[in-house]
């Protein structure tokens, strides 16, 4: 077989269908945040000899929800663990030792949720991953269900436990119940679900899965990954803005969203936690998060926790361009969360909306296609933060306004 004609077929087939992703080199300007540079000249959309090779962008699709990225709390606490610790852990918190860092910050994340205790991972991904994975699989005859929208990190994490999965309809309680009553009384039951959505910006009705699981006897999984930092008594979630929290199992969460770090948890009893730390192969043989890394996620934690006016600030920008975005003649998707998305429908359309917003506005924000989301529901995903001033506000309508309405007439012709 020739290996790399294969390679070329598959990536040319993304090409065509305008799905190939391309990286944006960005250098995100400490303390100067939602502003960046841009580097490359073919990534401005503009290859004539007068193209510069660097321009300032402003980032209208982070996930750096509140800018802690570069808040100075958090860099200061990392330039000071990185002096004190050094650069990395050494190796897995078995082999070479956990650090009192590593200690502080899960105690901190367990004291957030209001669960016995914590348990950091490296990403988002591997805690969905490894926990779901690990619960599934070792619980004899366990039922996963799942909910439709659920992230691939939680999807790959059933899959790999190898365990039955039901899928049930989105944010749908009596899908869930239908399915639940269905099953034996005996039979170990795992419910797993989002919080706040990530591409439709939708939220969980928490409460009433609770209800039903509980009625059934079941687990209750709960991915916060959108929601912790931004809803809640001190950013805790969506699940403890619905009073909630206590109810659920699991919760699941990053320290690189709203943080704005790096990292995965989960918070639950002292026991699941132990359970997942012992048998999980995930967690077991993977090196432990530099000490500066958890220094820089715990004291953005607790600035996060204190932040109320940082959170009303940001609800603030949302409403803002949501408005602004009404007023323009603009669709974007009616949801009560922080994302806005704004429905193209095509890939290729989506992919010349961004280049041409990039290269003639400044404005960066990535075209979001297949498989991220379904084939036609191709989108601008726009997430204000606390940080984008009016000015950046009036300057991405005006500018996405002007393009939309050239690409209506276009696709209209």
């Amino acid at each position: 077989m020739d290996h790399e004609a294969f390679f070329q077929w598959k990536l040319d087939g993304l090409r065509r269908d305008g799905n190939y992703r391309v990286f944006a080199e960005l250098e995100r300007q400490a303390g100067a945040y939602p502003k960046a540079t841009l580097h490359g000249a073919a990534l401005l959309g503009r290859n004539d000899a007068s193209t510069p090779d660097a321009r300032d962008v402003t980032v209208w699709c982070s996930n750096d929800y509140l800018g802690m990225g570069q808040h100075p709390t958090v860099l200061a606490a990392m330039h000071a663990a990185l002096d004190r610790f050094g650069a990395g852990a050494g190796g897995t918190r078995n082999i070479s030792g956990t650090s009192t860092v590593h200690v502080a910050l899960e105690a901190e994340l367990a004291d957030l949720h209001g669960k016995q205790a914590a348990l950091l991972f490296g990403s988002g991904y591997m805690s969905n991953w490894t926990t779901l994975g690990t619960l599934a699989s070792s619980l004899p005859n366990c039922v996963v269900l799942s909910d439709a929208g659920n992230h691939a990190s939680m999807i790959e994490g059933i899959r790999h436990s190898r365990a039955e999965r039901q899928i049930f309809a989105h944010n749908d309680a009596a899908d869930l119940r239908r399915r639940l009553a269905a099953l034996p009384a005996e039979v170990p039951k795992l419910v797993a679900f989002e919080s706040v959505y990530s591409m439709d910006g939708d939220v969980a009705p928490i409460g009433d899965l609770c209800d039903v699981a509980d009625e059934f006897g079941a687990m209750t999984y709960l991915d916060e990954v959108h929601g912790v930092g931004l809803y809640g008594p001190e950013g805790a979630g969506i699940a403890a803005r619905d009073g909630v929290a206590d109810r659920l199992t699991v919760i699941e969460g990053t320290l690189a969203k709203a943080f704005g770090v790096v990292g995965g948890y989960i918070a639950a009893s002292s026991l699941l936690c132990d359970f997942v730390r012992s048998f999980a192969s995930g967690y077991i043989f993977t090196t432990a998060t530099p000490p500066a890394v958890a220094a820089g996620a715990l004291a953005s934690i607790r600035a996060v926790r204190a932040g109320d006016e940082l959170r009303a600030r940001h609800a603030d920008r949302v409403a803002r361009v949501r408005r602004r975005l009404d007023d323009a003649g603009v669709p974007h998707m009616a949801n009560p969360s922080h994302i806005v998305p704004v429905i193209v429908g095509d890939a290729v359309q989506c992919r010349l909306l961004t280049d041409r917003l990039l290269s003639h506005h400044g404005i960066y924000v990535q075209p979001i296609n297949y498989p991220t989301v379904p084939r036609g529901t191709e989108r601008l995903r726009i997430t204000p933060s606390p940080l984008h001033s009016d000015d950046d506000i009036d300057h991405l309508v005006e500018s996405l306004s002007a393009e939309w309405y050239a690409f209506s007439l276009a696709r209209s012709a």
